[in-house]
Formats: structure tokens, sequence, C-alpha cells
């Protein structure tokens, strides 16, 4: 268990995770993944405050357990000792019981409908009566309990925990109360005896894709409806410099328009879903920038630094997350993408971050052969090097046992 010591330690660094959905997990893995490697003295499994917000709750529960961004990455696309692998059942299981529940309170709703059109036809028309029937929607189309469960395994591994008390460094998953409409901070006192699982599950429960999560009487859903990084949960543990990973933005057509790789109307040809996202990622990010401004004024001896893809990167926006291909373009885009951005940034980003006791690597951003799999132990086609892969199963076996032993 964490001591008081341990708690009272100084919060130095932190790392706040927006959410994104399934895409937006894998690739704020890929750009922490560049980070590790290009600042030096980043330690993505050693900060001192993790914020996590839907999909970024998955992966800051990940870090704080000690699954490093290098695991990660070989998880998405092959096996990985200690972890489970991605699988698309995990994400995206239809929510059967909630649709068999609201399907039972159709006959009563009909019956209701027509009876009050019945009593007073004057006052009403029969459509405006029957839309009571919306009431027998699902709440939810997908059931996000299998990830609960995904999770809760994962941290039942020797070295892990889930539990927030049990943790050496601050942890805070931010879901949203619906009946409130108040930020739900899971890992703060009061809060920090609910399972980490339970926490992420209510985090990512997004309306309409995953019906709210009942937790101590609250119901829980995503916690971007309120912030989209909220990162000044961490500010306000005192953190003076703290990185933020944000895949929610809204991709931008013209550029490609204009060099023939997109035809206009693109978006409005794939249909309803994408349409609600864009509108969605528009939302979300306009909000983040008024935000970003905010904690300039608000926490002033902070340093806030903001990394997010470019919103050409047209690869990332239209790729299938769930194939196995797709995943490692994603995670690869994100690396270089981040890399990238470092690079642009450097005369900035190297004077800052020396003011923390890190600074970029330039001799690393500079290589421009290397690759995010050559880093992780891995080919060029993302798989697994048999070196890599028999120490990797040596070390899980030696974990396995100084578990058992301790």
């Amino acid at each position: 268990m964490a001591t008081d010591r341990q708690r009272r330690r100084s919060q130095g660094v932190g790392l706040a995770l927006a959410g994104g959905g399934p895409g937006g997990a894998v690739y704020e893995i890929g750009a922490l993944r560049a980070l590790e490697e290009a600042i030096e003295g980043f330690e993505p499994n050693r900060l001192d405050v993790y914020v996590g917000v839907s999909a970024g709750a998955f992966v800051a529960a990940s870090l704080v357990n000690g699954i490093t961004p290098a695991q990660m990455v070989r998880s998405l696309v092959t096996r990985e000792p200690g972890v489970h692998p991605f699988t698309p059942q995990t994400f995206f299981t239809p929510a059967y019981a909630e649709w068999a529940r609201r399907s039972t309170t159709i006959p009563r709703l009909v019956a209701d409908a027509l009876l009050q059109f019945t009593r007073a036809p004057e006052d009403q028309v029969l459509i405006r009566s029957l839309a009571r029937l919306t009431r027998a929607l699902p709440l939810g189309l997908f059931d996000n309990e299998p990830l609960r469960r995904w999770l809760a395994e994962a941290f039942s591994h020797p070295g892990r925990t889930d539990d927030f008390r049990q943790l050496e460094r601050r942890l805070f998953v931010i879901a949203a109360d619906l009946d409130a409409g108040r930020a739900v901070k899971f890992g703060e006192p009061g809060l920090d005896h609910i399972p980490i699982s339970t926490a992420v599950q209510a985090s990512t429960a997004l309306p309409g894709l995953y019906p709210p999560v009942t937790v101590e009487g609250r119901h829980c859903v995503d916690g971007v409806l309120l912030r989209t990084v909220h990162a000044s949960v961490a500010l306000e543990q005192g953190v003076k410099l703290l990185l933020c990973v944000n895949p929610i933005v809204p991709v931008d057509l013209d550029t490609g328009i204009k060099r023939g790789i997109i035809k206009r109307g693109a978006l409005v040809r794939r249909g309803l879903p994408t349409v609600i996202e864009q509108t969605f990622r528009t939302l979300i990010h306009s909000r983040l920038e008024v935000g970003m401004r905010r904690y300039d004024e608000r926490y002033p001896d902070a340093d806030v630094l903001l990394f997010e893809p470019a919103r050409d990167e047209y690869q990332m926006f239209f790729s299938d997350i769930f194939t196995l291909g797709s995943r490692r373009h994603v995670v690869e885009l994100a690396w270089l993408a981040t890399r990238r951005d470092l690079r642009r940034r450097a005369p900035q980003l190297d004077p800052l971050l020396r003011r923390h006791g890190m600074r970029l690597r330039s001799e690393v951003l500079e290589d421009v052969t290397t690759t995010i799999w050559e880093g992780v132990g891995m080919d060029p086609e993302g798989r697994r090097r048999p070196v890599t892969q028999g120490l990797d199963e040596a070390l899980d076996r030696l974990e396995s046992a100084l578990g058992v032993a301790g």
C-alpha cells in the first residue's frame, strides 16, 4: 500500500490523456512511445500524477500499473506476455441484455400512448403520443462490461493492482455524473475504493454507444462530456509540468482536396456516423482550445504541453481500427507524427523541458531511418523478433515467480 510519504512527495510531472475511442487509445500509445524515446527524463510509468478520460483512462490505468508503452505497442499487433491481447469484442460486444430489457417495455408504452390519445385527442396528435415509444430505445448499442473484466484480469497480475489505494502514484479516472452534470473523480478520497476497472468502464460509457454505468447510485457516463482532458485535476495536485495527449481533433479535408487526394464531400458520403463524429470532434476540440488558454491564466507556475494529431492525418481518421493492419498503421502514424511535432517545436520545447530536468534527444529525432518497431523489439512488419520474444517470456516467468514468492 502507498505510504503517507509517497502520497505527500513532490507532484512534479503529470500526464493527462483524453478520449477518442479505441482509435484514440491506439494513437495515444504511439504518441507516448515517441515521447518516451525523444525526451530524456520522461518516464511514462514513473510520473507523479495521471489523469485519464474515456480511452485515455484505459491507457493511463495501464501505465500506472507498470505496463510500458512498448508493451502496449506490441500488444496491438501480437500476443504480449503479461498483457491481454487486443480484440474488437472487448470494446464492441452488443448490449443484448439492455436491448432485451427495453423491448419488454414496448407493449406498455404503446398502450399508454393510445390511451393518452383517446382521452384527449383535441390536445395532441397521434404521432406526439407515440413519441413516448422512444423510451424503449436501448441506452447503448454496446456493452462495456467486457472491458471492465478485461482490465480486472490485466491488473490482477503480480505487481499490478485494481485498487487506487494500492498505487504508488496518483491516478484519477474522470467520468460524468449524468444526473448532476458534474465530474466524478475516481481516485480521489471518498472514491478511491472503487475498483480501477470499474472507474474506467464508467469513464468510457459514451452515451449512445454504451449504457450509463451505475456506481454507488450514480449513473456515470463518458467524462469527455464535461471537459476534454481534465488537465486541471492534475494541475490542482501541484504538477509543474503536464503533458497532454488529445486524439480528438476534427479532420480538415481542404488540403487533401487541393492535392487531389480526397474528393469534396467525402465525409457526407461516408454517412451519418461520420458526420456525427466530425461534429463531435469539432465541438470537443473548440472547447479544448478555450480551456488550454484558461490553464495559462489559472496556473501561471505550471507548464502545459499539448500533443495531438494534425488535422490532415487522413489515414488515422479513416482507418478501421479493428483490423490488425490498421492498428499497426495508426500506432506507427502516431509515433511518426509526434516525432515530427517534436522536431518542429524543438526550439520552444527544449528550454522548457530543461527547466524540469528533461531534454529533447536531438540525436533521436534526427534519425529518420529508425521505426517504432525497431524500438520495441519487432521487425518492420510488426512481428516479434525471436530473441526478444524469448527474453520477454523469460522475464514474464520471473515476474510471476517473484510475485508468488512475495
